[in-house]
């Protein structure tokens, strides 16, 4: 059943704006025959890309229809495509995957070999995202009006790059659009109170500081405030928590700090930074002298509206959070994408988090759902996969997808509810990344990550005759930034049972930061957006006692096994009351742009 649309009743309003009348009717046209659609769309790529070498394999002949594309031509993971995606990267200018040339790659989540994913990427799909993110305001200028009238303080950064030994430029998708001709040519700096100087400054302190500022400056004019993960948002305010004071002093005297060096944007903060502010300085300063932080968002941006942040899945770990420094504001997770494509948007944005759904724009993909079943054993039927428009509201998929871009019937790997209908349209509750056990930011480490991290550090203890007899996990995002808590409890040598050492343990925290993937290690030592690596020691018996209390709450004995994460609050409860000793990693662990990934130089 379709649910009821705000869109259509409203679209007649007065106060509803020519450009976003035709944006709502556009969504309208899209959800309401999104399978004739589809169909159109999977047309279009196979006969665009019917001389790839790829498609050649499978004897399609021609064929651009759903039944001969689904018999023929199988279902992938991403280590299916590596043979052709390094060809690619390497230099090879042929239509391996896609007819149109490659000219970048965007990176994704690491490969169960710890490196990086590179999605190829043509020049038109920046149209086709643009095109998407141009969907939201619209939609969200519906529920909270007057959003036109001031500006969102966003904070948006570029991470690092390399180029693939072909020398195509590989970035994540944010970076990639925000160095784009259409983000340097738009009037951002009318929407947002970034100037894009500070956004595409690489030094991510000068970029916050900057931003900052900025946002300070037009306090009163800020009505949203936004970040993409909310790990940002929190490190945003731990680092006014530790630069208020000379933030107050810049405003007080009108001269920057020397914190600012990037010519760039020194020049640009020269013509937004013209003269002293005493009052905004001493509002700032009576402001963050509190201990008391609690609703600091709203007390510094008054007429915030909302928060803009996905909240989904792994990232629901920060609601607290965010409702303890914003007073409560509302949270929007506005749109659905990834390094892949961009799947769609959320056509309710004021809901609770706990009701987040998305609605899949039909042309932006060709999409498929492969039933997600719990108690499987792995097999693939494909068969079984099922079109956008058959899907059944309650039950759980594993997103696949087509590409204009050269993947085919690719498993994105992201776990989706049906919730209900947009007219035609399905809506899903993205619920989690399929086999993601901890996750802090665009960071993903799966349950063989941490296997094999646990085992290469628990190596160090064997001279000492220890081992580590069980363990599990945690993402702690109450810290700034948020890092990996591993619990351990130890088996020594003897009757004593003595402890490691605190140098040796250490050296154990460092070795499984090393052996976790690359995309851990850019946002531990590049990005800075994770903290140090913590291992809990706890006290023998503990995991007896997970176990006692998990029967006690039904589970069969038969058929307990540890979990490698935990998340229920009398778990972690229970875990952290027996903790003996706590470690951290006492260094940087390695990364740079030549390991980011084995086809890129």
């Amino acid at each position: 059943m379709a649910i009821d649309s705000p869109l259509q009743s409203r679209m007649a309003s007065p106060t509803t704006s020519e450009k976003d009348v035709k944006a709502l009717k556009f969504i309208e046209e899209m959800t309401r025959n999104p399978d004739s659609i589809q169909e159109k769309v999977l047309g279009e790529i196979l006969s665009r890309n019917s001389n790839t070498e790829y498609l050649k394999r499978f004897d399609l002949n021609g064929a651009v229809d759903r039944k001969t594309f689904k018999s023929k031509v199988p279902v992938v993971m991403y280590e299916n495509l590596k043979k052709e995606i390094q060809r690619i990267s390497e230099g090879d200018r042929s239509p391996i995957l896609c007819s149109h040339p490659i000219n970048e790659f965007l990176t994704s989540s690491g490969t169960s070999s710890g490196e990086r994913k590179l999605m190829p990427t043509i020049e038109e799909d920046i149209h086709r995202r643009q095109l998407l993110g141009s969907l939201v305001m619209p939609v969200m200028n519906l529920y909270v009006p007057g959003l036109d009238k001031g500006k969102g303080l966003y904070f948006l950064f570029v991470k690092s790059e390399s180029k693939t030994s072909g020398g195509l430029p590989a970035r994540p998708a944010l970076t990639s659009y925000y160095k784009s001709d259409h983000f340097k040519t738009s009037d951002s700096e009318n929407v947002y109170t970034s100037p894009k100087e500070a956004i595409l400054c690489s030094d991510s302190s000068q970029s916050m500081y900057a931003q900052m500022l900025c946002g300070l400056l037009l306090r009163h004019e800020v009505l949203r405030l936004g970040v993409v993960f909310p790990s940002c948002l929190l490190r945003a305010i731990s680092f006014l928590q530790n630069n208020w004071k000379e933030l107050a002093q810049d405003i007080s005297t009108g001269i920057l700090s020397s914190k600012i060096f990037d010519p760039a944007v020194k020049n640009r903060m020269s013509k937004i930074f013209t003269k002293p502010d005493q009052e905004l300085a001493e509002f700032l300063i009576g402001v963050c002298s509190q201990e008391n932080w609690e609703g600091i968002i709203t007390k510094i941006w008054p007429n915030t509206k909302y928060l803009d942040v996905i909240i989904t899945g792994a990232m629901a770990q920060y609601i607290p959070m965010l409702e303890y420094y914003s007073g409560g504001l509302p949270i929007a997770s506005t749109i659905y994408a990834s390094s892949e494509s961009y799947f769609g948007i959320n056509l309710n944005p004021m809901c609770k988090p706990s009701e987040v759904s998305y609605t899949i724009m039909p042309n932006m993909a060709y999409f498929e759902f492969l039933p997600h079943n719990h108690d499987g054993d792995g097999a693939l039927d494909e068969t079984s996969l099922v079109e956008l428009a058959d899907v059944e509201v309650g039950k759980e998929y594993e997103l696949v997808i087509t590409t204009y871009a050269g993947l085919y019937r690719y498993r994105v790997g992201d776990i989706l509810c049906v919730t209900g209908f947009y007219n035609s349209a399905p809506q899903f509750k993205f619920i989690r990344r399929e086999n993601v056990l901890l996750s802090i930011e665009s960071d993903k480490t799966d349950e063989a990550d941490l296997q094999k991290a646990v085992e290469n550090a628990s190596r160090l203890l064997a001279e000492q005759g220890t081992r580590v007899i069980e363990y599990t996990s945690y993402a702690e995002t109450k810290t700034i930034p948020g890092h990996y808590v591993i619990y351990w409890e130890l088996l020594g040598r003897g009757q004593s049972n003595a402890l490691p050492s605190d140098e040796v343990m250490a050296k154990c925290c460092l070795e499984m930061e090393e052996s976790l993937n690359s995309v851990y290690r850019q946002s531990r030592v590049s990005d800075k957006s994770i903290g140090p690596l913590e291992i809990r020691v706890v006290k023998n018996g503990t995991f007896d006692e997970l176990m006692d209390y998990a029967i006690s709450r039904g589970s069969s004995i038969n058929q307990y096994k540890v979990p490698r994460c935990v998340s229920l609050t009398p778990i972690l409860e229970l875990l952290d009351s027996r903790v003996v000793s706590a470690h951290f990693s006492p260094l940087l662990p390695h990364w740079s742009f030549g390991h980011q990934n084995d086809v890129i130089r």
